[in-house]
């Protein structure tokens, strides 16, 4: 194994880590953003109200979301392991 196949993996390791924390990660921020419009329109200003919201939405979303992320998670790994198969 060279630089160039070690190089390879990790950029194909943060490009999987961003298909599978990014939908969420981007649903929280949809979520707070809300939350926070809502917060500034109303002028509540209380501090927790952002937090459960955004816990059940992030909650909901690994639920829905992870077949994805362990497909996504799977077919790396087997790409990993037939790299160090064919070494």
């Amino acid at each position: 194994m060279n630089e160039a196949d070690v190089i390879d993996i990790s950029r194909e390791a943060i490009w999987v880590l961003l298909k599978v924390a990014g939908p969420v990660m981007v649903i929280a921020l949809l979520v707070g953003l809300a939350i926070s419009l809502i917060q500034a329109l109303t002028q509540v200003q209380e501090m927790t109200l952002a937090f459960v919201p955004k816990i059940l939405a992030i909650f909901v979303s690994i639920i829905v979301l992870m077949p994805f992320m362990i497909a996504t998670l799977t077919a790396f790994m087997e790409q990993i392991a037939q790299r160090i198969a064919a070494l």
